[in-house]
């Protein structure tokens, strides 16, 4: 048993070293002049897009609850977080304003994350995904409606928009931050009570956890993180809507979760860079690449549930890898 925890925990520290190398080499690349304006313009959605399926992949995989409202939070961050860093845009320097501002459109959508969760979080499964569906309709719908976030023209952004080069060390330190609590609290207590919860509540509570909390504090953390994302995504664009934030947003979130494998860091990261990228890459096929791009999601589905495919990612994992390079380098004793 100390052996497997001592090799997960291996695993997890080489999927956070990848994914910073995997970040060093792209702004290598990003500020040296290498990358094309296409690669560089998928930057910043990529990567809040990967705090966005990490963060759902809290409620989904770990919790095992769905949740459809992920967009709602997303843009509760994103507008709170922007008027914030309009108003500040004239008094903070840049290293300053957007990590609060970020950090303050977490902390009201954690907030309505809190809101939302009292009452949803009593229900489960088909139940839930519908009371958050329509709570995220919701969101979307009083956002649209307020002269403060500039109704349905959307919010001016200008005052704070920026490029890629200037907000990929925002975006990379807070993927960085969401993985590394995303791989802790899955090794810590509380996620072994959360992981309980998912697995059996009736057990969980017998033996004297509080579900209720539980539930809320991963509910507020992923609209914490997605709201986080939220804020740094308005910041990338002259001209946000809340219409863009509806149930397909959540939906596309939510595919790229089941993708990437529930409860699977690096499944997540993978799944958001390819599911981000794919439609950019097909654009050239023009009418025909929405098509291809259902056409692609199907293979690999039908593909990931094949039993011998499973066995051949699941080699592939950080955590197996480190556990087979060990394994080369200090062979087990025999009769042990």
């Amino acid at each position: 048993m100390k052996q497997s925890k001592k090799f997960k925990l291996h695993g997890d520290l080489l999927t956070f070293l990848l994914v910073a190398v995997a970040f060093g080499v792209i702004a290598y690349l990003l500020y040296g002049g290498y990358l094309t304006r296409q690669v560089s313009n998928m930057l910043i959605p990529i990567s809040v897009y990967i705090v966005l399926a990490v963060s759902l992949n809290l409620v989904v995989g770990l919790l095992g609850e769905l949740s459809l409202g992920h967009a709602g939070f997303m843009s509760v961050g994103l507008f709170s977080g922007c008027l914030i860093s309009i108003a500040l845009a004239e008094v903070l320097p840049m290293p300053v304003r957007l990590p609060l501002s970020m950090l303050c459109g977490g902390l009201i959508a954690a907030l309505f994350g809190l809101v939302v969760g009292l009452p949803a979080l009593r229900l489960k499964g088909d139940y839930l995904a519908i009371v958050t569906l329509a709570c995220g309709e919701i969101i979307k719908n009083i956002i649209t409606n307020l002269d403060l976030t500039g109704g349905a023209l959307g919010l001016n952004t200008n005052a704070i928009y920026s490029n890629a080069k200037t907000l990929l060390p925002y975006a990379v330190v807070l993927v960085l931050l969401t993985v590394l609590v995303m791989m802790n609290l899955k090794r810590s207590k509380q996620g072994r009570a959360i992981m309980a919860i998912r697995d059996n509540r009736i057990a969980a509570e017998s033996v004297g956890i509080d579900v209720t909390w539980y539930k809320l504090v991963v509910f507020m953390l992923a609209a914490f993180f997605a709201g986080a994302a939220g804020t740094l995504y308005g910041h990338y664009f002259a001209n946000v809507k809340a219409a863009s934030f509806d149930y397909n947003m959540s939906i596309e979130i939510l595919v790229i979760v089941v993708l990437g494998g529930m409860g699977s860091i690096p499944g997540s990261i993978i799944a958001a860079v390819v599911l981000t990228a794919l439609p950019e890459a097909m654009r050239e096929f023009a009418d025909y690449r929405m098509l291809l791009y259902a056409i692609v999601l199907i293979l690999v589905m039908l593909t990931t549930n094949n039993p011998g495919m499973k066995e051949f990612f699941s080699r592939l994992r950080p955590s197996a890898l480190f556990r087979r390079l060990t394994a080369k380098k200090s062979p087990q004793k025999e009769g042990a």
